[in-house]
């Protein structure tokens, strides 16, 4: 077990605790005001936040990527009496156990520590305060690390046996998420829309009617020297408006990713960012359509964000699987602070959940930014 392991379940058991006393408090409110049927929408709401505070919890701290069943009220009132004993325990055992190591580092280095004698049967050993604070301590932090584990297995057995919420719920529930999901399908393709038009209107129409003008006067021109640098100038611009043209129909939709695959599709966003990218391509078998679309459009705007906005010089692309996911992560050691509601990210943000995934973006500023989609193999048929 690393020590990185160790401090991540202390972490997370002592914000359990944190997390127990917001559920305890919200649970004695709650008892009396769901007698009040107006005001039982908002406290299912709040119940739903927990819920997702837990979770987050559970996968970022405990490790564990199973979701809480669900389990209502009666889940949070387990999760707060046992995260509040066993936060109240681990906190004050690393409390009594860092005490008792510094004490006894200050008496051994201050030479003031007194002497203790230890008698066994036949044995006697003369030691001092010091050693015995530093034994003593020590012995706790580790018995307070194992309390630690004990309890985070515990939790994790909890989220897996609790009993979720019954048929009707999680009908509810789904409804729910496909009415979100429906909405977020639709503004994605008015985003999408919108930026197809602005690119026609902005590259494609602007070439064309440069192209008719060079035209025009070739066609006017009364000096046939003239007129044939016109029509020179012409083709130049109709070179343009073919390269403008298959840059705009590449960006709505990229031929390569039907006829050759995604690793061949990302191999061409690499050679057109105009910036180092590094792929690491780990799928034994393609993905089927709907999924490898998502994977294809996550990675170029993650990186069209990269090159825009964060000046990375470096970004790395790696896809993975496992039995049930395939997931995307794109990296870059760029300036930071990514704004996830920003239209981009947020556009690939609902195009994932559309699929039943999960998409996620940490960018703290200053860098590194890191941009995860995990999607489902298999497409959701409601």
């Amino acid at each position: 077990m690393s020590g990185q392991h160790a401090a991540r379940t202390m972490v997370g058991v002592l914000a359990g605790a944190v997390l127990g006393v917001a559920e305890l408090v919200f649970l004695c409110v709650a008892g009396p005001v769901r007698l009040i049927p107006a005001a039982r929408p908002a406290c299912r709401r709040i119940a739903e936040r927990l819920l997702t505070l837990e979770r987050a919890r559970l996968t970022t701290w405990l490790g564990h990527r199973t979701a809480p069943a669900g389990g209502g009220y009666g889940f949070l009132a387990v999760r707060a009496a046992s995260g509040l004993v066993t936060g109240y325990g681990v906190a004050a055992g690393l409390f009594s156990g860092g005490l008792l190591v510094f004490g006894g580092l200050w008496d051994l280095l201050t030479r003031e520590s007194a002497s203790v004698p230890v008698d066994f049967p036949g044995v006697k050993v003369v030691t001092n305060v010091g050693v015995v604070g530093l034994l003593t301590g020590g012995f706790l932090l580790v018995l307070t690390l194992g309390g630690a584990l004990a309890a985070a297995a515990a939790e994790r057995l909890l989220t897996d046996r609790f009993p979720g919420p019954g048929s009707q719920e999680r009908m509810r529930r789904r409804i729910a998420e496909l009415t979100a999901t429906r909405s977020d399908i639709v503004r994605a393709v008015d985003d999408e829309r919108r930026r197809i038009e602005r690119d026609l209107h902005d590259g494609v129409q602007q070439r064309g009617l440069a192209l008719a003008m060079l035209l025009g006067r070739a066609q006017h021109a009364a000096d046939p020297a003239k007129s044939g640098e016109l029509v020179a100038q012409a083709y130049t611009e109709s070179r343009r408006l073919l390269d403008e043209l298959r840059s705009v129909a590449w960006r709505i939709y990229p031929t390569a990713l039907d006829e050759l695959g995604l690793r061949a599709a990302l191999a061409g966003v690499a050679d057109r960012s105009g910036a180092p990218v590094t792929i690491r391509y780990g799928l034994v078998e393609r993905p089927v359509s709907e999924i490898e679309t998502a994977l294809y459009f996550v990675v170029r705007e993650a990186i069209s964000n990269t090159i825009k906005h964060a000046g990375a010089r470096d970004i790395l692309v790696v896809v993975s699987e496992d039995e049930q996911t395939v997931s995307v992560a794109v990296s870059d050691d760029g300036a930071g602070g990514a704004d996830p509601s920003g239209g981009g990210l947020s556009g690939l943000a609902r195009r994932v959940r559309a699929l039943d995934g999960t998409f996620t973006v940490d960018s703290p500023p200053g860098g590194p930014t890191r941009i995860v989609a995990t999607l489902p193999k298999e497409v959701p048929c409601g």
